[in-house]
């Protein structure tokens, strides 16, 4: 099986935004997983990591990319 690269950013909300408060930031990752495909990569991730399953998702964005040396 391939692997992937996985990280979690996660986005500032409207209010946050409209306040010039808020910042994306970097919540998880970037961590090697070993998958199918990307879709597959980045549930395991979150759900394999007990750190990465606190997240709030409606917040986040998975980033997965194929591992390239």
């Amino acid at each position: 099986m391939p692997l992937f690269e996985v990280a979690i950013i996660e986005k500032p909300s409207k209010k946050e935004i409209e306040e010039g408060t808020g910042a994306e930031k970097l919540v998880f990752g970037p961590k090697c997983v070993i998958a199918a495909d990307t879709q597959t990569a980045g549930m395991r991730a979150i759900m394999k990591d007990p750190e990465a399953a606190k997240i709030d998702m409606d917040k986040a964005e998975v980033l997965v990319r194929p591992f390239v040396m």
